[in-house]
């Protein structure tokens, strides 16, 4: 990607040839030997290696739109980067600072873990796969699909806890990829503040990151979105609990895989990690004793203890800053020197943070260590990725996190219920925008959402250039391949039969009519495109149909939103596997 330049008056306008992805985090390791740091950079499409104690970083070199993400190193040293566009895992020689392999797995391969009991890399994907690949090379020994939207895969003993990311679920599957169980994070009750009369709830959601603990069981950064009614025109930062913002932060802890199902599992909510924006990742000291979280939507990193993370606190807000014990700080949160996506600790358990602009690695306390390349400074990226008001911790990506959303159903006041919309594959060709059609284009959007709702200063005309330069940019849900192309082209004809209906309202290039239109549930509703809709459950306006199939439920729309009354129940089958190909 070519460097930044200025354009136009405001020289803080920087735009890049090409907008750059979105920000995912979870792209640093150091390695075993404690001093040698490698990080993914997806803006640039490298890996870096560097050496903490000193010494020049050395690049290797990916394909262009490979966007490099998770790493991990295996017990001869090598290191595996899931490559996130590029539908592979790279395997690196350290040593030799080189690629020695590349193997498909997915289109949109996410976590990756090292088996050591097996010498395997087990990789979790976005569209649901889980990959089980030889450490030393070869093809696939193992390939399942336990759910939807993977995330991140961790080795617990001869089990493995696998996380949802826009639910913050997490999976436990065990040696024969059979799911076990399913373990779902309790709500979060506030205390009230900011002038609120009452606490406010919070539903767990976007599990950023999820690593393992050195005794067993994971620590999860993930996102909790506010479940009580938000009041439309109060501002997303002065209407909750905490800290006043619809959305904030959390580090939970995930019980080992073989606890049994009478054991004390995770009960209270951990406290909000307050003034964190988009807590793109977590690290666990070697240790076991600390946790760092860094924030990509404010420059910050927070510092705790494990302790205080299991300790929980359901009516609280936030950890507290000392110790009542010890006195030591317990959530330290520093500014950094630039946009942080990545933390890690090395052998000396000194916090390591990964910059993404400009290109760094800041040790705490320590050096600052720049990597070469160009910047990738682009102001719709920064607009999309940082909260409009500059002092709260929402940002279009808390909601939209990668480009897509939360999977979140919120309550607003005279709106109702209201499922977030994805912001990927094209949405501004949809337009008007909103599930109320009332948004005729982005710069009313802006006008009602950035600066109405979020608090931000009216953008200008090129500003909102940007912006939509970089939303057209974001490509949908990387759907994945169909198992059985036979189903899909049966469900296409029924898609396109006119007593069914679905292609009445579901046609052209982006698959809607770009209308409102009212399909039963006595609201007039804009038609959703259904690209990537594989990606996007529950689904429904109101979050209705937890499964595509569940759509088809009359309780969830009826005949008026398409009629499959005459269809049994493998034409269902056969319609959804169409869906779910889009």
């Amino acid at each position: 990607m070519p460097g930044a330049f200025t354009d136009g008056p405001d020289p803080r306008i920087t735009v890049t040839e090409v907008p750059p992805p979105t920000i995912s985090g979870g792209t640093l390791l150091v390695s075993r030997d404690g001093h040698t740091a490698v990080a993914a950079d997806a803006d640039r499409d490298r890996v870096f290696i560097v050496d903490l104690d000193g010494g020049e970083p050395a690049a290797v070199l990916l394909e262009a739109g490979d966007e490099p993400g998770r790493l991990v190193e295996d017990a001869a040293g090598r290191v595996h980067v899931a490559l996130r566009r590029g539908g592979a895992v790279a395997t690196l020689d350290v040593a030799a600072k080189s690629v020695v392999a590349r193997r498909e797995v997915c289109r949109a391969p996410r976590g990756v873990a090292y088996d050591a009991a097996r010498d395997a890399v087990h990789v979790a994907c976005a569209g649901g796969e889980l990959v089980t690949l030889p450490a030393a090379g070869g093809a696939a020994v193992r390939k399942i699909r336990p759910a939807p939207d993977l995330r991140d895969v961790v080795v617990d003993g001869d089990r493995l806890l696998v996380s949802r990311f826009r639910s913050a679920e997490t999976l436990v599957v065990d040696a024969d990829g059979e799911v076990l169980s399913r373990r779902t994070l309790p709500n979060f009750n506030a205390s009230s503040s900011f002038g609120t009369s009452s606490g406010s709830s919070f539903a767990p959601s976007v599990a950023w990151r999820m690593v393992p603990l050195p005794r067993g069981g994971a620590a999860m950064v993930h996102q909790r979105a506010m479940v009580s009614e938000i009041p439309i025109g109060g501002g997303y930062y002065s209407t909750a609990g905490c800290d006043g913002n619809i959305v904030h932060g959390a580090v939970s802890v995930i019980e080992p895989a073989d606890a049994s199902e009478s054991s004390e599992l995770l009960e209270s909510a951990a406290p909000a990690v307050t003034g964190v924006s988009l807590p793109v990742d977590v690290a666990v000291s070697p240790d076991g004793a600390q946790i760092a979280v860094v924030g990509a939507g404010n420059n910050v990193v927070a510092r705790t203890t494990v302790d205080e993370v299991k300790r929980g606190q359901d009516d609280g807000c936030q950890l507290p800053n000392v110790d009542p014990e010890t006195g030591r700080p317990m959530a330290d949160v520093e500014e950094l020197t630039g946009q942080p996506v990545a933390v890690a600790f090395d052998g000396q358990g000194d916090v390591v943070v990964q910059l993404r602009e400009p290109a760094a690695l800041q040790v705490l306390g320590g050096r600052l260590i720049t990597l070469p390349g160009e910047s990738v400074r682009d102001t719709g990226h920064e607009m999309f990725h940082r909260a409009p008001n500059g002092f709260s911790t929402t940002a279009c990506a808390s909601c939209h996190p990668e480009g897509h959303e939360d999977g979140h159903t919120w309550k607003f006041s005279q709106l109702g219920l209201r499922r977030t919309q994805t912001v990927g594959g094209g949405v501004l060709k949809t337009a008007p925008l909103h599930w109320s059609g009332d948004q005729e284009d982005l710069s009313h959007l802006m006008g009602e959402v950035f600066v109405s709702r979020m608090g931000g200063a009216q953008p200008g005309l090129r500003r909102i250039a940007l912006m939509e330069r970089f939303l057209d940019s974001l490509p949908a849900f990387p759907t994945s391949p169909p198992e059985d192309e036979a189903s899909v082209a049966r469900g296409a004809a029924l898609f396109q039969d006119k007593q069914v209906g679905c292609a009445s309202c579901h046609g052209g290039e982006m698959l809607t009519n770009n209308l409102n239109e009212d399909v039963g549930t006595g609201e007039l509703l804009q038609v959703p495109s259904l690209i990537g809709i594989a990606g996007r459950a529950p689904f429904m306006h109101d979050g209705c149909a937890a499964t595509l199939r569940d759509r088809f439920d009359p309780s969830c729309g009826g005949v008026r939103h398409g009629d499959v009354s005459g269809l049994n129940d493998a034409q269902i089958d056969d319609l959804v596997a169409y869906l779910e190909s889009l």
